[in-house]
């Protein structure tokens, strides 16, 4: 087997391109969820006050500190995280949930725990071996 074909099996190997998918989807949703926060959910934060971080600046012996660039940043960082909190993680655990009760609710058959057989979700009994099942 040759280095170029070794490496062809590499990069086709469904993993990497799993990999390489999720990380364009996720530069994708990254910019997205960014624009959201930026654009409305931070000029919500200032509308009490008028509020403007960046200004912030802190200055010894000649050295500037930018403390309002680093609130800024903090603040968009923990709007982030609700925001996916909330707006992503919270309704794929519903829709999980959800789906697992449908999944729960439409089996008609269960496994008999001594000779595992498939049997009827209501039999007391298994019809093959005849053991009581709960």
């Amino acid at each position: 087997m040759t280095l170029a074909s070794e490496l062809k099996d590499f990069v086709m190997n469904g993993n990497v391109m799993d990999l390489a998918v999720a990380v364009v989807v996720g530069v994708a949703f990254n910019a997205v969820i960014t624009a959201f926060v930026s654009d409305i959910i931070t000029p919500l934060i200032g509308i009490p006050g008028h509020l403007n971080f960046s200004a912030m600046t802190y200055s010894v012996n000649g050295s500037i500190f930018m403390v309002g660039a680093f609130v800024s940043a903090l603040i968009s960082f923990l709007t982030i995280v609700v925001v996916i909190f909330f707006l992503v993680v919270k309704p794929v655990s519903k829709m999980k949930e959800i789906s697992s009760k449908k999944e729960k609710k439409g089996a008609t058959t269960k496994q008999c725990p001594e000779c595992l057989s498939i049997i009827p979700v209501g039999a007391r009994r298994c019809a093959f071996c005849t053991s009581k099942v709960k």
